[in-house]
């Protein structure tokens, strides 16, 4: 029967337990663009809600009703989640006019953002 020091078991169990948290980590999908467990976005929409976690009310832009490069100011009170199934980029701003001089974000095509860092107040969808 071989016999193993215990600085050997302490260091095998440590490799293993290191070898694990690198596979979970890997196989865990990026909070950005995973999707929620609450919400729904069907192929090709925008969906925005207005409060945080995919709550609230829910409001949905297409892009058939919706102008390419465009500002899209969203009604009073604006959103704080998003999910964009657009096929598209798109770019949500702090400011009802799309202005730069506040926070601004662009989230790819495939995007669920359960908590923006800031109220939306607008968006554009940009030309992929």
């Amino acid at each position: 029967m071989r016999a193993f020091s215990t600085a050997t078991l302490t260091f095998a169990a440590t490799a293993a337990t290191t070898a694990l948290l690198a596979a979970a980590a890997l196989l865990s999908p990026d909070p950005a663009t995973a999707a929620p467990r609450a919400g729904h976005c069907s192929a090709g929409e925008l969906c925005l809600w207005e409060r945080g976690g995919f709550q609230g009310t829910r409001r949905i832009h297409e892009l058939a009703g919706t102008d390419i490069e465009s500002c899209v100011p969203l009604p009073r009170g604006g959103a704080a989640s998003l999910a964009n199934r657009t096929g598209r980029p798109v770019t949500t701003y702090q400011s009802a006019e799309c202005a730069e001089t506040g926070e601004f974000d662009t989230y790819p095509s495939g995007s669920w953002a359960p908590e923006s860092p800031y109220r939306i107040r607008a968006f554009k969808i940009w030309e992929s």
